[in-house]
């Protein structure tokens, strides 16, 4: 994100901390924001790097590239997996990942997680991320991604 001044702020946790400052999608209290944050950073450690890039190889990318990558899908598939199964653990028991209401760890988590089949994995064997799923969707604002592209 580019500002007017020349500053360039990366890195879309970042970009989503500096948007959500005031406003509901930051949570008020100290607990609320560690816990945003503790979900963020599990988006970008735990679930992005296997999520994200099993679905941009086996979706996007060219099938000779593909090939090249193939000896790692199951490593993929596996710790995608896990971190589907570690939000279904929480969504299980929680409606939300920080606090009692939609926040930017959601944003943050929707974001490759709803388009997680693209990359083969399996949606419904987590239940409680599909009813999460369909709360995000039904947030005001909410935009599906086929009316962006």
């Amino acid at each position: 994100m580019e500002f007017e001044d020349g500053r360039v702020l990366a890195e879309s946790g970042a970009i989503l901390w500096y948007l959500s400052e005031g406003t509901a999608l930051s949570p008020a209290d100290p607990w609320g924001r560690a816990e945003a944050l503790q979900w963020m950073f599990f988006e970008q450690y735990s679930h992005e790097p296997y999520i994200a890039v099993a679905r941009f190889w086996l979706a996007f990318a060219p099938a000779a590239e593909l090939e090249k990558k193939r000896h790692l899908v199951p490593e993929w598939r596996s710790k995608g997996d896990a971190a589907l199964g570690v939000m279904q653990a929480h969504l299980a028991r929680h409606d939300w990942f920080a606090g009692s209401r939609y926040s930017i760890a959601d944003i943050a988590l929707y974001g490759y997680t709803h388009c997680a089949a693209d990359g083969g994995f399996d949606l419904q064997a987590h239940p409680a991320v599909c009813a999460w799923l369909k709360r995000v969707a039904a947030e005001p604002g909410h935009i599906p991604l086929s009316e962006v592209w």
